[in-house]
């Protein structure tokens, strides 16, 4: 690993030299370095409020009723933003999206949309271009399981599972790129819409299944999600230089109905089996993605997070 101390005390001692200068304390404004405007304006994007600020930002959070999707939509809402949920049960997405802005500071905005179909994704993606004229934030977070012997897994859930929950962040991706590219800042090129501005983010939930083999024989959901993870960096190639990152969020066990009955049946063991001796809150999920989402982590491109305690790590004897 390098040492960063030293390459920033390489690159001070340049830069005086450069300019003249006998401290740091007077910078000036560098005509060859577009990005740099002097002292206040360092402090103003390194000040917390600034480098995660993801206030007036319109974001997408697919199943965002529920789960995983409700957590970092609550996040979203919470910080600004105006955030769109779709979820196929549509008294669960209004009922959703009605409590979310009444707690504000942020909106939240039910689409309901049965993800499974492409006509309903099409449908998803014309409504919010008619409502928005660019996207800065996409989750794609819908995802189903099935759990079962080998003997008797059934192939149905093979095409449902991996259309669900790696096709369709693919179709939603590639149907929300005008409205991405529209909200996307290219940096360093001059075609930038603002020096202050960051990529638009399209963010993948993911899991830990998709990491390593998981103890339960849920062969689709662990392959969709070790997909997902590999698509993520095939995106991230393709749409950085479009002014888009593509990251992933591997995430292990949280309290969701998804996860309701290992929950029920298995809480202690899960949470003592964890390095950090619990479960995932909601805080952990919406925080990663708000970091993603913001001038903090416009420089992170094709990642895959495990937002899990580090239990993926644990080895099994």
């Amino acid at each position: 690993m390098p040492d960063t101390h030293l390459i920033a005390s390489i690159l001070a001692i340049e830069f005086l030299s450069l300019t003249g200068q006998q401290s740091l304390t007077n910078l000036t404004y560098i005509p060859h370095c577009p990005s740099f405007r002097g002292p206040g304006h360092t402090r103003f994007i390194m000040e917390i409020n600034s480098l995660f600020d993801v206030k007036g930002k319109v974001v997408l959070v697919t199943g965002g009723a529920r789960g995983i999707g409700r957590m970092i939509a609550t996040g979203f809402v919470a910080n600004g933003a105006k955030v769109y949920i779709a979820s196929r049960n549509a008294q669960a997405c209004e009922a959703a999206a009605a409590e979310l802005t009444a707690q504000g500071p942020g909106t939240c905005h039910a689409i309901p949309a049965d993800l499974l179909s492409l006509s309903e994704c099409e449908r998803l993606v014309a409504e919010l271009r008619r409502r928005e004229p660019a996207l800065h934030v996409l989750v794609n977070n819908s995802g189903a399981t099935w759990g079962a012997a080998i003997e008797e897994f059934p192939d149905e859930q093979w095409t449902r599972i991996l259309t669900l929950n790696l096709t369709r962040t693919f179709t939603l991706t590639q149907k929300l790129l005008p409205l991405l590219e529209a909200a996307g800042n290219r940096s360093g090129t001059t075609k930038d819409k603002n020096e202050d501005g960051g990529p638009a983010a399209v963010i993948n939930i993911g899991s830990i299944n998709g990491l390593s083999a998981p103890a339960v024989e849920n062969y689709s959901y662990s392959a969709s999600k070790a997909g997902l993870h590999h698509l993520g960096r095939h995106l991230s190639q393709t749409l950085g230089p479009r002014g888009i990152t593509v990251n992933t969020l591997a995430c292990g066990p949280f309290d969701t109905r998804m996860m309701a009955h290992a929950f029920r049946n298995f809480r202690d063991v899960i949470e003592e089996g964890n390095p950090l001796g619990r479960h995932g809150r909601p805080g952990d999920v919406a925080g990663a993605c708000i970091f993603l989402a913001s001038r903090a982590g416009s420089y992170v491109n094709g990642a895959t997070i495990n937002i899990d305690g580090g239990v993926h790590l644990g080895a099994k004897l």
